[in-house]
């Protein structure tokens, strides 16, 4: 590898990329984008397939697009990436202590004609990993009875970790197969080579697997896998085929976590991630820990745990005396343990192909600092004559993707012809990645990502997303927002003046727009009357009814979407309001709530004597106070922020379209509300693709008066995703909800729950009008609790989120300095007299 071309030709790639982006905007909406030869990064698009996966592992991707995806309890899943419709096609028994579970995947390379799915796995009755093939009947699930155990072997379990766990085929057939050292990193090893010799520290002792060439541990198998399901052993692995000198399975041995590992298709290179140890710093013992992107060209031993990075040697280490010995010697290397059952005499050390730090690193800065989790990804091979509008254009040729599980990024190495590297970049780097944890190119050349989420466990924010490059025309998005002044409202007494702003709607390709707004009487789908163009209009309605108004968003080339919003002319949206408690109140946990609400309906009347000595306005008829609900919600962040990231494709997809203008979760507005659509059609097959059409192409009279408009500038992908979130929606089950102006509300507090807010929404249904749906109007407040977890705060400077096992939740706010402080927004100081804090140092204190 040409090291010492890197730092003058870094940049080479990416900026020759830069360039032609640059060049291609001068030549305005030719969009000769389609000219696969020039790239643009910002052509760039991610997009989310699926969501609410649990633990993601790896992936396969099947010849005709089907993804297939393991989780690390033993699921299954088989994803359809047009329809994004996702089947648990079987699960498999495992045990997941200790970072055990369902570990990888591969499909046979004929797997068109045979249906052979290849599962790395963790049995709960063997102390090891299986490697077995199984075969998909014909309706598609997991045959659990075709299992064919093509080899196992064995781990000890009294001490963690590293299972490695990762399966690729490569161009010749072979599976290569990805196993982790099997050996407890912490203890006296203090984050250095665990070569711990006391009898009772074996687990502790990688010279016991990764350095034993009689251990399949710590290494990357390859072997050739038969029709019957046994396996033999091909040419080019490190050790003869009779084993004489080791296990003729292995093809690279010295590995401490190989967790990722890919194959160019071309080239057969083997490339792999090898997450490294954890020591902060170089010390007596040796150097400090980083993590390897490695290239195998050929069979070869990589150094754990005498070496690490380039071959940097550790030093011998006494465990029960503290004494340190001499370095080993990479040229020469010799396990020495006791607890090693193979050759003595190694094969000379391979140096890391890319190796970096937990802080800056100098031979590879475009890697950043930070947490290291490394991952080898596929290599792109750029095929000219595949017709595909969302392939990686041609100067992604001979690119590795490494990523990072821990740093949230993937980066780009670009090869020169002969699989050097030529240039590495981050790919991307405004778009966030969050820990991913498997890439795949499909047969369209598109990228996918397995991202895990945000922390270690079970994570809301797990998914499958796609990486596509939009080569042609990019289609506008129309989007209306809602405007100001006295024309906002957008139901009221005729005649009725009605503002609307079409200025948010987008075109990356930043091509001129050409908006054109129509006027849909809801009770008449065909009478449709043109009533202005460009980005921003105003509108009188002067007859009432129900309308839809649509806006066309069209750029020169004809791709065009479009907008809908509903007026309703003749009936005003009612107003309620809370005279207690206020936003912002304080509550005493477990004390009842006591609340008081005001109505006021241009049509019904008030129930606010203010209000009524000031208008002609009539009171409320007596029926008014079962039309008044209010909802009580735990707010178990003690916050309302909406974490985009974790929300559910569906979700998404309907707050970025016009769902929200006509419907909620929990209440009728212009249409039903969702959980009555879930409650109506949950578990019936046929109104799931009903509820599709009816979306895409518009409905009428199924759940009363009003019309709903087509949404054709949704994919029908797209609304099978939004109506699958409304099918699953469920209350929420930290909730109450009670009837009428006034009353109390007790919500029952779990420990869980300490420190939450609460969260109060007074609704008023109004009587409607003839040929006019009743209206709601509503008013949130949010009540604040008397103790405040600190890592709640709105605002953290110059702190840190910890863990504890003594703090409140679990978490602290710690790595406190000078100056260091947090921000608790909107607080009712009136209603407080003093502040009590929970501090601890362990060092000399301070003041707040």
């Amino acid at each position: 590898m040409k090291r010492s071309s890197l730092s003058s030709r870094k940049a080479l790639f990416w900026a020759l990329a830069s360039f032609t982006a640059a060049g291609g905007a001068g030549l305005g909406s030719n969009k000769a984008s389609g000219q696969q030869n020039a790239m643009d990064p910002a052509r760039f698009e991610k997009t989310v397939v699926v969501d609410g996966l649990t633990q993601p592992m790896e992936m396969a991707i099947a010849p005709d697009g089907t993804i297939y995806l393991i989780e690390l309890a033993g699921k299954i899943k088989a994803i359809e990436p047009k329809s994004r419709q996702i089947q648990t096609i079987g699960s498999v028994k495992v045990t997941t202590e200790q970072e055990n579970g369902l570990i990888g995947i591969a499909l046979d390379p004929r797997f068109a004609q045979n249906r052979w799915v290849y599962l790395q796995y963790s049995p709960p009755d063997f102390s090891g990993q299986h490697i077995s093939r199984f075969t998909l009947a014909a309706d598609g699930l997991l045959d659990l009875q075709s299992e064919k155990l093509l080899m196992k072997y064995q781990e000890q379990r009294q001490e963690c970790c590293h299972h490695a766990g990762s399966m690729e085929f490569g161009p010749d057939g072979c599976l290569y197969i990805g196993t982790g050292d099997n050996t407890n990193p912490f203890g006296d090893s203090q984050g250095f080579a665990p070569i711990d010799e006391r009898q009772e520290k074996s687990a502790f002792n990688a010279l016991r697997t990764s350095a034993n060439t009689n251990s399949y541990n710590g290494k990357i198998l390859r072997i050739r896998p038969n029709d019957d399901g046994t396996y033999s052993i091909p040419e080019g692995n490190l050790f003869p085929k009779d084993g004489s000198a080791g296990h003729p399975e292995i093809y690279v041995m010295g590995c401490r976590n190989p967790w990722r590992l890919n194959i160019d298709q071309r080239t057969g290179f083997l490339y792999w991630g090898d997450v490294g140890p954890d020591a902060g710093g170089d010390g007596p013992r040796g150097p400090r820990g980083y993590d390897e992107f490695n290239q195998a060209r050929k069979a070869g031993f990589f150094g754990w745990p005498l070496f690490i990075g380039n071959n940097r040697p550790y030093l011998q280490v006494d465990f029960s005396s503290g004494a340190i010995g001499n370095a080993f010697d990479p040229s020469k290397p010799i396990n020495f343990s006791k607890f090693n059952t193979g050759l003595k005499e190694l094969p000379p050390a391979q140096p890391a192909w890319i190796y970096y730090p937990g802080g800056e690193s100098k031979e590879f800065p475009a890697l950043g600092t930070g947490g290291r989790t490394a991952c080898a990804g596929p290599t792109y091979a750029y095929d000219p004559e595949l017709k595909s509008p969302t392939k990686f254009p041609a100067p992604m040729d001979k690119t590795v993707f490494i990523y990072e599980w821990s740093r949230n990024w993937i980066v780009a190495v670009k090869l020169d012809a002969d699989s050097n590297i030529e240039s590495m970049e981050r790919f991307m780097p405004n778009e966030k990645f969050i820990r991913p944890i498997d890439l795949q190119f499909d047969q369209n050349g598109s990228l996918y990502v397995i991202e895990y989420g945000e922390t270690w466990g079970v994570n809301p924010d797990a998914k499958l997303v796609r990486v596509d490059y939009q080569a042609g025309n990019r289609t506008p998005q129309a989007r209306i927002s809602q405007a100001e002044g006295p024309a906002a409202n957008r139901a009221g007494k005729e005649p009725l003046t009605v503002a609307f702003s079409a200025e948010s709607s987008t075109d990356k390709d930043r091509d001129p727009l050409l908006f054109t707004w129509t006027k849909v009487n809801s009770a008449d789908a065909a009478d449709r009357v043109a009533i202005g163009t460009g980005p921003n209009i105003e509108h009188v309605f002067k007859e009432p009814g129900v309308y839809n108004v649509e806006v066309k968003v069209e750029d020169p080339q004809g791709a065009s979407t479009t907008a809908v919003v509903p007026v309703i002319v003749g009936n005003s949206i009612p107003t309620i309001a809370f005279v207690s408690p206020q936003d912002g109140d304080f509550f005493d946990t477990g004390e009842k709530l006591t609340y008081q609400v005001t109505v006021t309906d241009q049509e019904d009347g008030s129930s606010d004597e203010k209000v009524l000595n000031s208008t002609d306005l009539d009171n409320l008829d007596p029926s008014a106070p079962d039309r008044v609900s209010i909802q009580a919600n735990l707010l178990a962040g003690g916050t309302t922020t909406l974490n985009e990231e974790a929300l559910p494709v569906g979700l998404k997809l309907m707050r970025s379209s016009d769902c929200f203008n006509c419907h909620a979760l929990d209440r009728a507005i212009v249409g039903p509300s969702f959980l009555d659509i879930a409650n109506k059609y949950r578990g019936q097959a046929p109104a799931m693709e009903l509820s599709i059409e009816r979306v895409l192409k518009g409905s009428t009279g199924v759940w009363g008066k009003v019309a709903m408009l087509p949404h054709a500038q949704h994919t029908r992908e797209e609304v099978t995703q939004m109506v699958s979130w409304v099918y699953a929606a469920e209350p929420d089950p930290t909730s109450q909800t009670i009837r009428g102006m006034r009353g109390q509300i007790e919500l029952a507090q779990k420990p869980e729950n300490q420190g939450a807010a609460i969260r109060l929404t007074a609704r008023y249904a109004d009587l409607g009008a003839p040929s006019l749906p009743s209206l709601t109007g509503y008013q949130t407040i949010e009540l604040k609790p008397r103790l405040r977890e600190a890592e709640r705060a709105d605002q953290i400077v110059r702190m840190s989120e910890l863990a504890g096992n003594k703090a409140g939740q679990g978490k602290f706010l710690g790595a406190i300095d000078h100056g260091s402080y947090f921000v608790i927004k909107n607080v009712r100081l009136d209603q407080v007299r003093s502040l009590q804090f929970r501090v601890c140092s362990a060092g000399a204190g301070g003041e707040i």
